[in-house]
């Protein structure tokens, strides 16, 4: 049984060898098609665990409360020389310290573009005013020195805490603890070092509050006390220009985060939240997110992502699978008087099914294999130059593979059934076309015995006389 199925397996070989390029157009759509499967799944993967992280660094039961700029409708004109007032404030904090005995913590943070100086060198950078248990909400890692302390807040000392993009623009190869930077005409010292936060950080200007901090320019960060950017900076920024020369905005907070419990409590403490700003806020100037939210659209999105990707690569796929199909129909008709002296010779109607069968899986599986070494380089190409995410699953690499195999048995089994189908007789029957040049209505010594005497003599029809491919006589006298 063992040496039947290996002589079927090189009489296969033998035969895609022998038509070798017809074989590799034959693959070349199996193998786009697998490699299409591959690299969309690498880009769809890349881009939802990219999606989850941010999210999930955000915190799946902290309750996100951010400051937005009412519409022009609703806040007063600037050309009254007004102050507009809007955001989430101090008291807001307080109040939901009091109201919601579940929240473990509540972070204010303020955020404020500014450019920072040290010696020659300047960055501008996002100074985040914080409290000193921010990191219980978001991972800090210390790198060099310490972050901010309570006693910080107490004081409002002058100090601050710089990231890696910091440091690298302004300090270089010095060390940078103990280091004055100058922020707005004044001194803060460096304390501390952290790494960079790879977040969606949703940092804006409370100036503006429409576009985030790395759209204005602005890269890296600078902690100070919450309590010092409220004493060195102020809560009113004052703008001049325009026909009436001044206007104002007063905003006390950027954001305000909540955390709780569970995730079990985060709707709930969310609807009690939405109430209280609603009873305490005339205008619709916050907004609320829900990172757990995020995670369950995330999911829904990569769920349809991946849906979109895989019907285009089972497009491609189903493209390939009709090519081959169509070539081994086209090989069946070639090897019909093969196939009957097979038969003659004693194969059965299973030998031809499995020899052909084994040819065209041979084909789709050389061609998922090639498709697999090209899906696995286009989504490395796609990171080092698109500069976009991507992963690559163990699991998508078998299922490539493995649907290249479904698709070398479903396409070949028709072609298979119609080789294993003919009859025999028929088979030996069979007559190869006549050369290209040769007339094709010269079949038989009677048709040539009938032709008129210069067709008959014309060199075609003599060179197959001299062939013998009138082998039962040619009565004819020229």
């Amino acid at each position: 049984m063992l040496s039947r199925i290996i002589g079927i397996l090189l009489i296969s070989l033998r035969s895609l060898w022998m038509h070798r390029l017809r074989s590799g157009l034959t693959t070349l759509g199996i193998v786009f098609g697998v490699a299409s499967v591959i690299s969309m799944l690498a880009i769809g993967e890349g881009a939802s665990q990219q999606a989850q992280q941010q999210i999930a660094h955000l915190g799946s039961t902290n309750i996100i409360l951010r400051t937005v700029k009412p519409p022009d409708q609703e806040v007063a004109d600037a050309s009254q020389q007004t102050i507009q007032e809007y955001g989430l404030r101090y008291a807001d904090t307080e109040r939901f310290r009091e109201t919601i005995p579940d929240a473990q913590v509540v972070v204010p943070v303020r955020r404020k573009p500014k450019q920072i100086f040290y010696q020659s060198r300047r960055i501008t950078a996002e100074i985040v005013g914080t409290v000193p248990w921010y990191t219980e909400l978001v991972p800090i890692e210390v790198l060099l020195g310490r972050f901010l302390t309570p006693m910080d807040m107490h004081y409002s000392q002058a100090i601050c805490v710089v990231d890696e993009t910091v440091l690298d623009h302004l300090f270089k190869f010095d060390d940078p603890i103990g280091r004055d930077v100058k922020i707005s005409g004044e001194y803060y010292r460096v304390v501390g070092v952290v790494r960079d936060i790879s977040a969606v950080s949703g940092a804006q200007d409370d100036t503006s509050l429409q576009s985030s901090a790395q759209s204005n320019g602005v890269s890296g960060a600078v902690y100070i006390a919450l309590a010092t950017m409220k004493n060195r900076f102020g809560e009113t920024e004052i703008q001049f220009g325009g026909s009436t020369g001044m206007s104002g905005e007063k905003v006390e907070l950027s954001e305000i985060t909540i955390k709780v419990p569970s995730m079990e409590l985060v709707l709930p403490t969310r609807v009690v939240l939405a109430d209280l700003l609603e009873r305490h806020h005339k205008k619709k100037d916050y907004q609320i997110i829900v990172p757990l939210e995020l995670l369950r659209q995330a999911a829904r999105t990569k769920r349809l992502f991946s849906i979109v990707l895989g019907s285009i690569a089972a497009i491609s796929l189903l493209v390939g699978g009709i090519g081959i199909m169509n070539i081994m129909l086209a090989t069946v008709s070639e090897r019909t008087r093969e196939i009957g002296i097979r038969r003659a010779l004693g194969a059965r109607k299973a030998d031809i099914i499995v020899q052909f069968l084994s040819e065209t899986v041979l084909l789709t599986l050389v061609g998922g294999l090639l498709g697999m070494i090209l899906g696995a380089c286009i989504p490395i190409l796609v990171t080092v130059f698109g500069k976009m995410p991507t992963v690559i699953t163990p699991g998508a690499m078998i299922l490539s593979f493995g649907i290249s195999a479904g698709i070398g048995l479903t396409f070949g089994l028709y072609p298979a059934y119609q080789a294993a189908n003919m009859d025999p007789i028929e088979s030996l029957r069979h007559e190869y076309p006549p050369p290209r040049n040769s007339p094709q209505d010269i079949v038989n010594a009677d048709t040539y015995n009938n032709l008129p005497n210069d067709d008959a003599k014309s060199p075609k029809v003599q060179d197959r006389v001299h062939d013998n491919e009138f082998p039962f006589g040619v009565a004819r006298n020229f």
